[in-house]
Formats: C-alpha cells, sequence, structure tokens
C-alpha cells in the first residue's frame, strides 16, 4: 500500500490509477480505506479511486503532530493529500464522517468538481447517535477508550444495539473489522490520536454556523441517505441536499449508515451515475 507525507504524518492510501474521472472516498472512525473496498470493486476501471486511510483510529502509523488530528485538521489533511497527489476534478465522497464540510467551507476547494455526503454527520448531530457519543465519552475518561478498544474483540459487543449493531444492519465480515480495532488496541500512539479527535467536537455555534459556510458550495452534491439509518436522522438528508444550490437526494433501502457496507452495488451504481451525468457531463 503506498504511503505519503503531509503536515500531520505520513498516510496509508490505495489508488486504482486509470484516466478515468477521480474520486477520493472518505470514511468515519474506526475504519480504513477498505471500508470502500466492495464499492470500489463495482465501480471498476471506469472510475479512478483513490481511498486514504485517514487518521481517525485504524490507522497504522502515529500521526507526527498529533495536535492537527482534529475536525478542521483532518479536513484540512485531505485538501493536502488532493494537492500532494496533484488530483484535479475530485468529486469527494464521505460516509459517517461529515467533516469535509469544513474543507468546503474553510478551502481551498479548486480541486473538487463535486461532492457525495453518504449518510454523515450533519448539522448537530458531531459525533453521530450513541456510538459516536460513546466514543467522545470515553475519550474524557482514563482507561475508557482503550477498555472500548479491546471490548472491540468480541462479536456481541461489535453487534449490540446502540454501538457497532446500529452502524450496519448487515455484520461486517470479522477480519475487516478486526484490521479496523488493532492499531488502536495495540499502540497507545494510535489511541492519542483517536482521543485528540474525539476531543475535537465542533462548538454548538460552530455547527450553527456551518450550513450557511458550506451552502456557498456551486457544485454538483449528491446526498445519499438511508431510509433505517439508526445513527444519521432521516431528515437530515433532505435538509442537506436543499442547502446546495445543486443538490439531489437519494434514498436507499435495506442499510443503516454503513452503506457501503450494507449496499454497496447500489451505491456504486449511484456514484458512476452522478459522475457521469451530473460531474463529467459529456461535451458535444
Amino acid at each position: 500500500m503506498p504511503t505519503i507525507t503531509l503536515t500531520a504524518g505520513t498516510i496509508d492510501y490505495t489508488d486504482t490509477g486509470g484516466d478515468g474521472p477521480v474520486l477520493v472516498l472518505l470514511h468515519g472512525v474506526n475504519m480504513d480505506a477498505t471500508l470502500w473496498r466492495r464499492v470500489v470493486a463495482e465501480l471498476g476501471p471506469a472510475v479512478r479511486c483513490v481511498c486514504p486511510t485517514l487518521p481517525l483510529g485504524s490507522h497504522r502509523r502515529p500521526m507526527a503532530r498529533p495536535e492537527l488530528v482534529t475536525h478542521r485538521g483532518v479536513a484540512a489533511l485531505v485538501g493536502e493529500l488532493l494537492d500532494a497527489l496533484d488530483l484535479r476534478e475530485v468529486t469527494l465522497v464521505a460516509n459517517d464522517w461529515g467533516g469535509v464540510q469544513f474543507l468546503v467551507a474553510d478551502g481551498p476547494t479548486d480541486r473538487i468538481a463535486a461532492l457525495a455526503l453518504v449518510a454523515c454527520e450533519a448539522f448537530d448531530n458531531f459525533p453521530p447517535g450513541r456510538p459516536g457519543r460513546a466514543v467522545a465519552k470515553s475519550a474524557r475518561l482514563p482507561g475508557a477508550l482503550r477498555l472500548s478498544m479491546h471490548l472491540q474483540r468480541f462479536g456481541w459487543f461489535r453487534r449490540a444495539p446502540g454501538a457497532w449493531g446500529w452502524m450496519s444492519k448487515y455484520p461486517i465480515p470479522d477480519e475487516v473489522m478486526d484490521a479496523w480495532f488493532r492499531p488502536a488496541q495495540q499502540d497507545r500512539a494510535i489511541r492519542r490520536d483517536l482521543r485528540t479527535f474525539a476531543l475535537s467536537t465542533p462548538s454548538k455555534a460552530e455547527l450553527r454556523a456551518l450550513p450557511d459556510r458550506v451552502a456557498s458550495f456551486d457544485r454538483p452534491v449528491l446526498v445519499v441517505w438511508a431510509r433505517e439509518d439508526k445513527l444519521m436522522p432521516r431528515s437530515h438528508g433532505p435538509r442537506l441536499a436543499a442547502l446546495f444550490r445543486r443538490g439531489r437526494l437519494v434514498e436507499i433501502d435495506d442499510s443503516y449508515t454503513l452503506i457501503p457496507e450494507d449496499q454497496p452495488r447500489r451505491l456504486a451504481a449511484e456514484l458512476a451515475r452522478f459522475v457521469s451525468t451530473e460531474v463529467n457531463r459529456p461535451r458535444h
């Protein structure tokens, strides 16, 4: 897996390459780039997919500058990644983590052609639902974050209602989740990065101001929401799409928050349609 060194530290990423439209696919807390493995496979070689592993608790290398692992800092890291890889006309795709909205609000956005916001944090839902609040709470208690990460070794804990059992409707393969949780289980510096991020939740005032700031983004925006989502309020999907002049909403059946896990084929089809018909329209 290739790596790239940015201001905060060195991160891993995957890149399918090719000359097709570029999608940069972003994950949430305690996940890595493999969240997108099935969507990338469905999209195939017609689309170039770049999937970074962000420093959100499943990264393999502690950050050199852990103080930058905040919502805004990770958003800035994504912008730096686009520059470092010289990616242009990018469609940014974010699931679960909504911090990419800070990149849109703070800039620069010259390399971003479009957004796809997939069942993600929005409005006042930072951190999202019980799982997000549990991570934030455990970050404040000595030893609690380490205990929480070690409990993730057990299947009953992973599928418990109100925790990861509300993230995906269908079980995620054990080997995938093992890889997601192993770094924070084994490395206290990874837990340090995760703790820094969990404690960086934007203030209520910042969250109230964010919608007006992102609404100025005038390029295509696809909002994909899960009708049965237990963490991201269903009302947030249409509200988010309505923020943008070129926003459009698609609702997905038979899925919770992690649509890339529950409905990868449907999500890939929607992304491919979005990129081909709204982002990269054929020229006559």
